[in-house]
């Protein structure tokens, strides 16, 4: 157990205060991936006001498990690629996956996210072209990074594997951060990187090679860093609330999930 805790203390550092951004003149092929989840329960409450494109309102069928933020190359240094071609993303090609992206990689913002070259779109679009640009060899094309990222997320359930280890989400219960740990490198076989806001768990991270095998999050990692246990993120002990559907101010619970890819 202190061993894990030690351990990830490591990994919520370098998450905090090491990685950052390549720019497009230095860039080159990237070493792994990283799989990064949002827990809506944590995220959902910073949400003040809904809007038919924020999953957080959804009062029927509302994401109460992991969802994806996305899929992300990067480099062992702590640094990673950004926005490496000039492909803009196009909703009719991932047409066939948009009933599992609405459900498991939704919005959780009702603010337009930013693209890389100056415009602001969906969700999708931005992570698509900011980090499935740059996914290539391993990945080369829209409808691949898609359906990628839904495979992994599928393949390692995050939210199957803490319940089954007794973590399930509560709003009075705090678990031990060692525990939630060990339980994810028992069933991946390789150490997560957790990401808390005010104590409660927001976002968990899986890392992989190019071959999609787990590996851990940070490797090579010096002991000289459990030093700086009080600034992580994440407390010893961390709660992992309920998600508490929100409305739309009308009271309604109407959202247009389903695109009319024709009219796109």
């Amino acid at each position: 157990m202190v061993k894990s805790f030690l351990s990830v203390v490591v990994l919520l550092f370098f998450s905090l205060f090491c990685f950052s951004e390549i720019d497009g003149s230095e860039q080159r092929e990237f070493d792994y991936f990283v799989l990064a989840l949002q827990w809506p329960g944590t995220f959902c409450q910073r949400t003040h006001h809904c809007c038919k494109s924020n999953g957080c309102c959804r009062s029927s069928n509302g994401p109460t498990e992991f969802t994806i933020h996305g899929l992300w190359p990067d480099y062992n240094g702590g640094t990673w690629p950004a926005c490496c071609t000039q492909s803009n993303f196009d909703i009719k090609k991932v047409s066939s996956l948009l009933g599992e992206l609405q459900k498991y990689w939704p919005s959780l913002s009702c603010s337009a996210s930013s693209t890389c070259h100056g415009g602001r779109g969906l969700f999708w679009a931005h992570e698509w072209e900011k980090h499935g640009t740059c996914s290539f060899p391993v990945i080369q094309d829209e409808f691949s990074y898609f359906s990628t990222t839904l495979d992994l997320y599928f393949k390692y359930n995050v939210t199957k594997i803490l319940n089954e280890a007794g973590f399930a989400p509560s709003n009075s219960e705090k678990y031990p951060l060692g525990g939630i740990v060990s339980a994810i490198e028992n069933a991946v076989g390789a150490s997560p990187l957790l990401v808390c806001s005010h104590g409660a768990l927001e976002e968990l991270r899986l890392c992989f090679y190019k071959d999609f095998k787990p590996r851990d999050c940070i490797i090579g990692s010096s002991t000289q860093f459990e030093l700086l246990t009080p600034r992580s993120s994440c407390p010893r002990y961390i709660s992992l609330p309920q998600y508490v559907p929100l409305q739309l101010e009308n009271g309604k619970d109407e959202f247009p999930w389903l695109f009319d890819i024709e009219a796109m």
